[in-house]
């Protein structure tokens, strides 16, 4: 929570109107904070009234962040003590906007401080108020300023969690978060970004590029599971003078462990509920020419009807016999690079016995429905002997095929 600054509206969020952000170590610019007057007494007496009575010290206060190191970062607390007597109150105020930076007095009232965030290129009034012992009131006004970054970035998340609301994920789901800029100060994010899970699985944290970064356990989540991914990145320098716009965090629920094993040889392709077998399906996979990736692949994305064009693919193929541009149904996305579970009536004489497709998994309209209607974001189609290579990490996702070993490891 933040007193923000006014800039805009948030451009967010991945895969169908995201939304869809662990406490950082922040790369603190310096503070502006002037003390304007001497304190003012408004009230009280100083103690005794004959002349020899012994004078009572007016209250004081201090200030962080000082003024000697020019604007703050806006989640820099503010900090205000009473050096003589005690505090009364502080306020603090964007002058703009007339909004407040609330926090909390010490029990013996030497000590306010902020407890939510200041907001991006902003100037704060600070108004201390205190007594001495003698009940004299002192009053002191600060100002403090905050950095403006040069650029912001959101921590977006995939799945948008309005997709998976009532659905939940499947077990294949990696942990991801999308920077709407590129990150270079990848360590420093990393360590702002957490996911914790009931029952606890650790994951850990790989790059896909500069902008993607994924967290996955050893293993599938455990069905049932209960998982929040954070990323605390607001005020935190992800490198080139682009900093977090705001943090970002979001609950996921996962579903039965729905997976589907794809074989190339058999030409069928079996799918386990809580890993009980419970239906057995015909298939027709990617021909020689356009081999369907082995590795699991996890769905992205389900649409009832799909234009399919190969001349979106990249590289494109917008001619010859691997060219296709038709209309498929009951589409279970497994890669960005074109390969999808659906219905092909055209095939359903091979399936079951050879591959004819052009690299996504053919089933007749009754399996395919069957299929659309179990199997969902997060949920795996593990392919195996299809004479492809291995279903890249960039690929959507690639995740689950690299080795725990390399992936623990990490690439920050």
């Amino acid at each position: 929570m933040y007193d923000g600054n006014g800039t805009g509206r948030r451009h967010r969020r991945v895969a169908a109107g995201v939304i869809g952000l662990a406490a950082a170590a922040l790369m603190l610019a310096g503070c502006t904070s002037t003390a304007t007057g001497s304190p003012t007494s408004t009230s009280g007496n100083s103690a005794g009234s004959g002349s020899n009575a012994p004078k009572v010290a007016d209250a004081s206060f201090s200030i962080t962040p000082s003024s000697s190191g020019g604007a703050v970062n806006p989640t820099t607390p503010i900090v205000v003590k009473a050096t003589t007597g005690t505090l009364t109150s502080v306020t603090v105020t964007n002058t703009v906007k007339g909004t407040h930076v609330t926090g909390d007095l010490s029990a013996d009232k030497t000590t306010w401080t902020s407890n939510i965030h200041m907001g991006y290129g902003s100037t704060y009034s600070v108004t201390a108020v205190g007594q001495n012992s003698a009940g004299k009131q002192s009053t002191q006004t600060y100002t403090v300023t905050t950095m403006s970054p040069a650029a912001t970035a959101y921590a977006n998340v995939i799945p948008a969690p309005n997709v998976v609301a009532s659905t939940g994920i499947g077990v294949g789901q990696p942990m991801v978060f999308q920077f709407t800029k590129p990150v270079t100060n990848k360590q420093a994010v990393q360590a702002a970004l957490s996911v914790t899970s009931t029952p606890n699985q650790p994951c850990s944290w790989y790059w896909i590029n500069s902008t993607e970064v994924h967290c996955r356990a050893q293993t599938y989540w455990q069905p049932g599971s209960t998982i929040t991914i954070s990323a605390k990145v607001y005020g935190l320098d992800l490198g080139n003078g682009v900093y977090g716009a705001e943090d970002n965090s979001v609950t996921y629920h996962v579903h039965d462990a729905w997976v589907a094993k794809a074989d190339g040889n058999t030409h069928q392709m079996q799918i386990y509920d809580n890993g009980s077998l419970v239906k057995t399906m015909n298939i027709s996979m990617g021909r020689a020419a356009l081999p369907t990736h082995v590795g699991a692949h996890v769905i992205s994305d389900k649409q009832q009807t799909v234009q399919m064009n190969s001349c979106s693919l990249t590289p494109p193929i917008c001619g010859g016999p691997n060219a296709y541009n038709e209309t498929e149904f009951w589409d279970e996305r497994i890669s960005n690079s074109g390969e999808f579970v659906h219905e092909n009536p055209d095939t359903v004489g091979q399936q079951g016995n050879s591959n004819v497709s052009h690299g996504c998994i053919n089933l007749n309209a009754t399996d395919a429905q069957w299929f659309f209607d179990h199997f969902g974001i997060g949920d795996v189609v593990e392919v195996a002997n299809s004479g492809g290579p291995e279903l890249p990490l960039y690929d959507r996702y690639g995740d689950w095929d690299v080795p725990w070993t390399t992936w623990s490891a990490g690439n920050a």
